[in-house]
Order: C-alpha cells, then structure tokens, then sequence
C-alpha cells in the first residue's frame, strides 16, 4: 500500500462518496503545505509550535514514534476560519474535518520528513508533486 493508501486506510475509508471527502481533504493539505504564502510545511510546525503542541508536531517529524493528535487540538492550531473553509470546499462538517486532519496529518507529515528533519522546499514539492499524483490532480 503506497503513501495515499496508507493515510487514507487511517480515515478508514470504504464507500466512493468517503473516499472523495477524503481524497478532497489530502488535496487541500497539500495545497496548504505548498502555499508559500501561509509558510507550507514550515509554517505549519509554527502554528503547532504557537498552540503548545510543538512536541507532538516534531514527534511526527522525527523518526521516532508518531504521537497522537486530537480534534480538539487540530481545531486550535488551525481555526474556526480556515476548518469552516476547509469543511465547506469539501462539503463535510467541521467536526469530520478535524478529525480526518488528526487521523492524517502525523502520517503525512511523517512521510514528508522521512529523515527526520523538514525538507528544502524542492524535497517537500517532490512529495507534494507525488501525493497529487496519486490523488489523480
């Protein structure tokens, strides 16, 4: 099973109408992981490391063990704004969205920085460019 399959397989997906939400979802984090404007990856680990979870965004980072996330917390670094935005591209509510953000953010962060560190900015297209690719976009 390749990078998309793994992550989506942590949404648990299984009907057509799910996997699309979900398929939709890995698209919009990988938009924002490239838009240099909010920072891409890097920015991303800020917001984490503003909201006080800057241990559990670099545990998914390292090569260690992954540590979990929760909605709850996914909601805090990202906002009520960019959720809402989120959910309504995608048609989902809110909630679904946070929760698919905590079920797939620490393993598509993990497959990022297979080194453990963050990448320059050409290794994080490469995997972005990748995820797309298996996305079908």
């Amino acid at each position: 099973m390749g990078l998309l399959g793994d992550l989506l397989g942590t949404l648990g997906g299984g009907s057509n109408q799910g996997s699309s939400a979900e398929a939709q979802i890995m698209s919009a984090v990988a938009g924002m992981l490239s838009d240099k404007q909010s920072g891409g990856l890097a920015g991303l680990v800020q917001n984490f490391q503003k909201n006080g979870l800057g241990d559990v965004v670099s545990s998914w980072i390292s090569t260690g063990k992954n540590l979990p996330i929760s909605a709850d917390q996914i909601q805090r670094v990202f906002g009520n704004q960019q959720v809402s935005q989120l959910a309504q591209s995608v048609g989902i509510e809110p909630e679904k969205v946070t929760s698919a953000l905590a079920s797939v953010l620490p393993g598509l962060v993990d497959k990022l920085t297979p080194n453990g560190k963050l990448p320059n900015e050409e290794g994080l297209q490469q995997g972005l460019n990748l995820l797309k690719g298996k996305l079908g976009l």
